[in-house]
């Protein structure tokens, strides 16, 4: 029945069904202008993950601006004229870019200790380093010595200065409640093209600069964008080089013209009409589905070289058949189990969509669109292209046996011992490695040594006191806030006609609480710079010739500290209405085998513990938690997935073959690849990121489709044939061929992403790649010899 309505509507109709076809190529092909990149750090959240909530509350109470970092290494002495000349000028230089803020260098820092002045004196009229009546060697040295500035905006040698850029906030986002998601998505893509606009401005300034010493630029926004780039190109080197690489492999494989044109025909098809399809659901391709074009590229040709190897094969064996027949004959043969590898693929990539991150989600989703595009463009546009040959031009020269599907053959038959025990072997090494599996996400690691990105991150790292940002922030009990004010001294001040209360917030419980949850984190070897009030604190202890302040002195300095001082030094470290405490540090990126995971559990333990602070009382927040949060929820979903897929391709075999043990030892083979892969990963302790965590579920989803196709055409050949070990040559000998082209071809095109500026996709492509490879040799080895085995049918 569907099968006449088939032939009788798409086989009988390929002028039509052409006409059809171009039209839907065109109208998608439009759309696909809107197809859209985003690289933001929020495509890599989870969907109301309460720490972002939480680190938002903290950001909007304690202030804090989008900053670009300079590292900033003069060829000469720090301090010397000409060093303080550049920087000057470089400095005015950016300011007068017109989305900078504020640029604040070493020569904005006030000098509190140059003058033996009163310190009230100091503080309202302070200097700094360049003005010119100051002691410069003086100036310099209070800075290396300050609390609050070493290893932060000067490093611990004094060879190098950190540059922070802060950058305008952004208009025009006042009433964004009112308005349409469409003029939300215009809003963020403007942001970022003024974004990629500055970074590409502020390098010219750099660029300028480049003779007077190394200057490197950091930050946030520095790091989406060049994310951003890097997408863009490895978006076209991946298409550019698999579809040359796809080209190749036909040639190879049929060295025929026409059958380089049809599937790749197919694969452009396809390709467009998904990127169109997505440019209308306005989904983005982020970092993680950068690679989704290849993916279809590779899966479509799949899809098709099976499809034209058939073909080719019944072409030879009925020689009298016309086109039309034979094509009737080939699409009525490869449908169920072309579509029964479709669905098994796209079983693999929904399971992404348990995972809670939305750019892995929305992977999940346009994998399936692409796959059931790709499914329906194979059993249309290429029937149809082959109507309008003639018959001639389409078969090939008589074809050699493939050496290594025969070689593989005889392997089966002959040293079935052989390959059960490397299999249990392999077995037992994948689980050892996958015991050893462990989630990091460095960004640093990210990107390759030669990027501006990581050495401008080192830099700051090792130079400037750590990249990743984590906040602590104390709450203080109720309690706490009114103790320790029947203090002796303290009628010396009432005279003051000021009822100001909060200078009676400052209490020694309060300080200590800070001050030792601020030397803690600063004995953490994976911590960098860590500022909090105590830093303050100390600062002020070394202006009264390092006397400590008694705490009603620190209430009354804060109530007589100039307002812009009050801002810009106190208010970030303390919140007296919400009666808390922000410590803020940053984290060493870069540090060898630094473990973020443990990091937190430890710093979240030990304050309980060995502070003695109540779980209440403290929390910890900050982009780091965000990554972490990201990473564990990613391993637990696609172990969870993992077996979900399971599930799903063992049900789709069982309704496929109607036959409960030949099931079984077709998910065998793919199973045993996507755990070695992890188990390999694993063996060589490279920790599973945001990419290479979703390699075990899409191997198997591809891989798959192998067995299919050769369980297949095992059990039609077998009724013909009778005979199990001669069933098996026959299979080697044809489908094994498909198999062994279509796994060549997914091999190689997963390789290109070797290509990538970017860590994790090339560990993507490099695993996917060996999976697939080991998939294919064990559906041809170990599948063949547990048939012969258990002799199912």
């Amino acid at each position: 029945m569907f099968a006449q309505l088939y032939q009788s509507t798409i086989l009988k109709n390929p002028k039509s069904i052409f006409i059809v076809l171009v039209i839907a190529l065109l109208s998608f092909g439009y759309f696909s202008k809107e197809f859209r990149l985003d690289a933001s750090s929020e495509t890599l959240l989870i969907e109301g993950d309460p720490d972002l909530e939480y680190l938002r509350e903290i950001t909007e109470r304690y202030g804090s601006k989008e900053f670009l970092v300079l590292t900033y290494t003069p060829n000469e002495p720090m301090i010397s004229e000409s060093s303080i000349n550049n920087l000057l000028s470089l400095k005015y230089k950016i300011q007068s870019l017109n989305w900078v803020h504020s640029v604040i260098t070493l020569l904005d820092i006030p000098l509190l200790n140059n003058s033996d002045a009163p310190l009230q004196e100091r503080l309202e009229g302070f200097k700094t380093l360049k003005d010119e009546d100051v002691d410069r060697e003086r100036g310099f040295k209070e800075i290396l010595n300050s609390p609050v500035f070493r290893n932060f905006v000067i490093s611990i040698d004094g060879k190098t200065s950190g540059i922070i850029v802060n950058i305008k906030k952004s208009k025009e986002l006042e009433d964004i409640e009112s308005k349409s998601k469409k003029e939300i998505e215009d809003y963020k893509d403007k942001i970022k093209k003024q974004n990629h606009q500055n970074i590409l401005e502020i390098r010219d300034v750099i660029k300028s600069y480049e003779s007077v010493g190394k200057i490197y630029l950091g930050g946030i926004p520095m790091i989406a964008d060049d994310m951003m780039t890097f997408i863009k190109s490895d978006i076209i080197v991946f298409g550019i080089g698999v579809l040359l690489f796809i080209i190749a492999t036909l040639w190879f494989v049929f060295r025929k013209l026409i059958w380089i044109i049809i599937p790749i025909s197919s694969c452009f098809f396809s390709v467009l009409i998904m990127m169109g399809l997505l440019g209308i659901l306005g989904w983005k391709v982020t970092v993680i589905s950068s690679n989704f074009i290849a993916l279809m590229l590779i899966l479509t040709m799949a899809m098709n070289i099976h499809m034209s190897t058939r073909f080719l094969q019944l072409r030879k064996e009925f020689e009298n058949k016309t086109n039309f027949e034979i094509l009737s004959l080939t699409t009525g043969k490869m449908f169920w189990p072309i579509l029964y590898t479709v669905l098994t693929t796209v079983c693999a990539f929904l399971s992404l969509i348990f995972s809670e991150i939305k750019p892995i989600i929305d992977f999940g989703w346009m994998m399936t669109f692409g796959l059931i595009t790709s499914f329906l463009i194979t059993f249309t546009l290429l029937p149809t292209l082959l109507n309008f040959v003639q018959s001639t031009n389409i078969s090939l020269k008589e074809e050699k046996d493939s050496k290594i599907t025969k070689f593989l053959g005889t392997l089966s038959i002959n040293n079935n011992n052989f390959i059960f025990g490397l299999t249990t072997l392999i077995i037992a090494l994948s689980v050892l490695g996958i015991s050893k599996l462990e989630v990091e996400n460095s960004f640093i690691n990210y990107f390759d040594k030669n990027t501006e990105i990581y050495k401008g991150m080192k830099l700051i790292d090792e130079k400037l006191g750590g990249t990743t940002p984590l906040e602590i922030i104390i709450k203080f009990p109720k309690s706490e806030t009114n103790e320790n004010n029947e203090d002796d001294d303290f009628d010396d001040w009432e005279n003051e006609e000021d009822t100001n209360d909060e200078k009676y917030w400052f209490t020694k419980d309060k300080i200590d609480k800070i001050k030792s949850v601020h030397n803690y984190l600063d004995s953490l070897p994976e911590i960098g710079k860590v500022l909090s009030f105590s830093s303050i604190i100390d600062v002020a202890t070394q202006l009264n010739n390092n006397k400590p302040l008694g705490t009603l002195e620190m209430g009354v300095l804060y109530s007589k500290i100039p307002e812009n001082i009050k801002t810009e030094i106190i208010d970030p470290y303390i919140s007296i209405e919400d009666n808390e405490a922000r410590i803020n540090l940053r984290i060493i990126d870069s540090k060898e085998n630094l473990r973020r995971n443990d990091l937190i559990n430890k710093i979240n333990y030990d304050l309980e513990n060995k502070i003695g602070l109540d779980k209440s009382e403290f929390k910890l927040a900050g982009i780091l938690i965000l990554f972490n949060n990201l990473l564990q929820s990613l391993f637990k979903s696609q172990i969870l997935t993992l077996g979900l897929v399971m599930i799903g391709i063992f049900g789709m075999f069982i309704i496929l073959f109607r036959n409960i043990k030949l099931s079984l030892i077709g998910v065998v083979p793919n199973f045993i690849a996507a755990f070695f892969i992890l188990g390999i990963i694993g063996l060589l302790e490279i920790p599973l990121d945001m990419m290479t965590i979703t390699i075990a579920a899409i191997t198997i989803g591809i891989a798959v489709d192998n067995s299919i196709h050769y369980i297949y055409r095992f059990k039609e050949e077998y009724s013909r044939i009778q005979n199990y070990e001669e069933t098996l040559k026959t299979c080697h000998s044809t489908v094994g061929v498909a198999i062994l082209n279509t796994s060549i071809t997914i091999v190689f095109g997963f390789s290109i992403l070797v290509l990538s500026k970017f860590i994790p996709t090339i560990y993507f492509g490099v695993f996917t790649g060996i999976a697939m490879l080991l998939a294919m040799i064990s559906v041809l080895t170990l599948l063949p010899s547990l048939i012969l085995k258990v002799r199912p049918f």
